[in-house]
Order: structure tokens, then C-alpha cells, then sequence
């Protein structure tokens, strides 16, 4: 991204997010039928939005229920504004769930950075803070299930099946798509739309399972993951880095902590890189222990450890797959379309993947609500449009959270351990992400999509 747009886009930002323009009309009947492939939180707001727009809309979900995997996810101020856009249901679901730090003094940071491998001094648990990042929004984590249960009820039952597990699809000869799911079922609509993740088996159909970028590749990250209660967390590193967000840094590994469960509970996740293969790329997730994880960090200071101590004795190490080394050339075919994760699946160290699943959901809802786009026929522009105005960010995302992630454990390239560059890179590629005018991009979207129906 060139330095202008960065300074188009702060300055955006200071002047306010614009409002969608089309979300107060009444929208014409739409002659078309759209199916969602994929009910995590990507599809799900993608979901909410369309149907609350009076947009034909079903979610075909693999489980037998909606749920996530994963607990904490924390949102940037640009994913607020794109839960605004899509339905206020949304974003009022967040509010409901939403933790932030506990102290007053912290209610902007987003985090505070500290030297993983620092002891506090002796006789306290406190521990020097190196530098803190801050947004308008500050830390605003949640916990992925209880979030995903509270936009569930802004979801009818009727347009949702479960149990579809979709093994492929095929554009028909009428123009409709025919989804074929691994119970023998089928189903048909005439545009559908992959938000199934990482392992997307839409975005196998749109490039060719033969593609390099059909598949996530592994990079080298693992991470342990715990959620403790908060009482144990205080007596074990204190109140100040138990109540709020903390991430920290050090050699070939970080951790980071923050509160969910309205500060009743901390979740911990222990980052490590490693020069060895993932032994099995079907499965994100291997058995692990307590011990394992103390081991990958023993040369860590004494506050590291005493967390690592709180985590359960059985452990799951989660890779760390993406789209960085192979991207996806284009989000969309025909009428199959790519959103979220499938489109462009990230590893978690900017804390933005899931807020930029939500944008890509803003505007594929603002384009096929918008008046222009009645037949089926519009809607190979709508995506068209959609992967002209979202690759480019998604994208940057994902080579910039690897870029980040490898900032907190000391091996970026010319920035190494010092905690000043990492602060400045940090706080400029936040920018990036934060300083987005998600209403402005809808717009600017379906004025793109108005020439290409012309």
C-alpha cells in the first residue's frame, strides 16, 4: 500500500466513517437466491446482513450446530464499523461479550509490550513495561463461541441446514451452482458464497485443487492456548499484567494474554517457531502437555512460566497455517465467490483476521442489496466488483501479520530486538488496519459495481 493511500486513509478516519448510503432504502425483490457455505463468523455476519437486507439467503453449515473453535478473538476499531454496516444486531451482540481491560488507566491500549525474558524485580510480581500500542478502542477481546451464540438469534432457523459438509460444486448449464454434500444431498442456488475457512473446499472449486493455493501451507508457528481464571492469573503475575492485555516478546516465541468473560476469566496464547515440518497438514490441532509448553519456553522469565503453570496438565499445539506464500489470484468465478478466511486466512498476530472477515462481509451485503442488482445475471459483477475493491487489503494482511508476528519474537529482518522500531512498525501497519473508512470503502464499491453493470 503507498504512503498516499495510508494518508487518505487516517485522514478518513479523522473525519469519520462514512454510512453506507443504500442501507435505509426499501430494496427491490431480488429475482435470485444466494447460499453461504460456512457458518463461523465470517458466514454468519455475511448471513445476518443478507437477510436483514430482504436478500434470499441460506447457510449451509457441516456441524450440527453453529459453533466456533478457538477461544479469545479480539476486534480493531475497523472491524466495529463493518459489525455497524452489516446489522447493529451485530455489533450489539459484541458489546454484550466484549472484555476490555480492567484498569481505567489502560482503557486504550491495546497492548503492553514487555521483554518476555525479564524477571520482575525481587519481592514483586510487577514487571517494566517496554512500550504500550493504543487505539480508539483499545483492547476489546471476546470469547469466539459466546459471541457466535448471541449473533445466532438474529439468524431464523428456516434458512439455515446443518449437517452439509460440502464436497463440490458445479456451475449448471441454466447459470445456477449445484453443491453436492458429503451425506449424498444437494442443493442448488444460483450464486454461492465459500465463508468455510482455511480449508475452504469452495475455493478448491474457484482454482483447482491442484493449485498451490487450494491448500494453507504451514508457517512455522504453533501456539499453546489457555483460558485460566482471572483469580489464579492475579496471584501468579499480579494485577496489572493479569487485567490487561500483555504481550510478551522473545526469541523464536511471544505469548500474549488478555481478559475475556467480562474480566472473569485470561486467555493465554504461547507462540513458538519452528524449523520443523507440521507432521500431519490435515490436522490444525495435536495432543500436547503442560510440560511441553514450559519446555519450549524455559529460558523465559519467571512471569512467563507462572502463566504457563496455570494452563491445563493435556494441552492442544494449533498450527499456524495462512495463504502468505501461495495467494489466491482471484476471490471469485462465475458465480462462486470467496469471503473471509477462504479468501484469504491469516496467522492471528495483528489481531485482525476476523475483523476483516466482517468487512468482506459489509460489502458483499451492500453490493447485493444494492437496487442495480435484481437478476441472477447481476451477480457475476457483484463479485467482479468485490474482488477488485477487498483482495488488495486481504492480502497485505496476511504477509503483514507474518511480518508482525516474527517483530514480537526478534526476527524481522533490520529490526531484530529494538523495541523502538518494533513499537513504530507496530503502530504503522495498525494503522493500516485501523484507519479504514469501512462505510466509504462500501460506497466507493458499489459505485465500481454501477459502471460494471452499465
Amino acid at each position: 500500500m503507498s504512503g498516499g493511500n495510508r494518508l487518505s486513509l487516517i485522514r478518513d478516519h479523522l473525519q469519520g466513517p462514512t454510512q453506507p448510503s443504500n442501507t435505509v432504502k426499501m430494496q427491490k425483490q431480488k429475482n435470485f437466491e444466494i447460499a453461504i457455505v460456512g457458518g463461523g463468523i465470517a458466514g454468519l455476519t455475511l448471513a445476518i446482513a443478507l437477510y436483514h437486507r430482504q436478500v434470499p439467503v441460506t447457510i449451509y453449515e457441516q456441524a450440527p450446530q453453529f459453533g466456533e473453535i478457538g477461544a479469545g478473538v479480539s476486534f480493531t476499531p475497523n472491524a466495529v464499523q463493518a459489525m455497524k454496516v452489516c446489522h447493529r444486531g451485530i455489533y450489539e451482540a459484541f458489546e454484550r461479550v466484549c472484555t476490555r481491560n480492567v484498569w481505567p488507566s489502560k482503557q486504550k491500549v491495546w497492548f503492553d509490550y514487555l521483554d518476555g525474558l525479564r524477571d520482575p524485580p525481587p519481592g514483586s510480581k510487577a514487571q517494566e513495561i517496554a512500550f504500550s500500542i493504543t487505539s480508539s478502542l483499545g483492547q476489546s477481546g471476546v470469547h469466539r463461541a459466546r459471541y457466535l451464540d448471541e449473533m445466532v438469534k438474529l439468524v431464523p432457523q428456516d434458512i439455515a441446514r446443518f449437517g452439509k459438509k460440502m464436497k463440490s460444486l458445479t456451475e449448471d448449464s441454466d447459470g445456477r451452482v449445484r453443491m453436492e454434500f458429503e451425506d449424498g444431498t444437494t442443493a442448488s442456488a444460483d450464486a454461492v458464497i465459500g465463508c468455510d475457512g482455511i480449508k475452504s473446499i469452495v475455493r478448491q472449486a474457484i482454482v483447482g485443487r491442484e493449485h498451490p493455493s487450494a491448500y494453507p501451507v504451514y508457517t512455522h508457528k504453533y501456539a499453546y492456548r489457555g483460558l485460566v481464571p482471572m483469580t489464579q492469573a492475579v496471584d501468579a503475575v499480579g494485577e496489572e499484567l493479569a487485567q490487561n492485555a500483555c504481550m510478551h516478546m522473545g526469541p523464536n516465541g511471544h505469548v500474549l494474554t488478555f481478559p475475556v468473560n467480562h474480566g472473569q476469566t485470561l486467555n493465554i496464547v504461547a507462540f513458538r517457531t519452528s524449523s520443523e515440518d507440521w507432521p500431519d497438514s490435515n490436522r490444525l490441532t495435536k495432543a500436547a502437555k503442560r510440560e511441553d509448553a514450559l519446555l519450549d519456553f524455559r529460558e523465559y522469565g519467571s512471569n512467563v512460566l507462572n502463566l504457563l503453570k496455570l494452563t491445563n496438565p493435556d494441552l492442544d499445539v494449533w498450527a499456524i497455517f495462512d495463504l502468505g506464500e501461495h495467494p489466491v489470484p482471484t476471490f471469485y468465478k462465475g458465480r462462486i465467490c470467496l469471503s473471509g478466511d477462504a479468501a484469504h486466512a491469516t496467522s492471528p498476530h495483528h489481531g485482525a483476521g476476523a475483523g476483516l472477515c466482517i468487512e468482506d462481509s459489509a460489502v458483499l451485503a451492500e453490493l447485493l442489496a444494492d437496487e442495480c442488482v435484481i437478476e441472477p445475471q447481476d451477480l457475476e459483477a457483484v463479485f467482479e466488483t468485490f474482488n477488485a475493491e477487498r483482495k488488495e487489503r486481504g492480502q497485505w494482511l496476511v504477509q503483514s501479520s507474518r511480518h508482525i508476528g516474527d517483530c514480537y519474537e526478534w526476527r524481522a529482518q533490520g529490526i531484530g530486538r529494538d523495541f523502538a522500531k518494533i513499537e513504530a512498525d507496530i503502530n504503522t501497519r495498525n494503522g493500516i488496519i485501523a484507519n479504514f473508512d469501512v462505510g466509504k470503502m462500501c460506497n466507493q464499491a458499489r459505485e465500481e459495481l454501477k459502471k460494471r453493470l452499465k
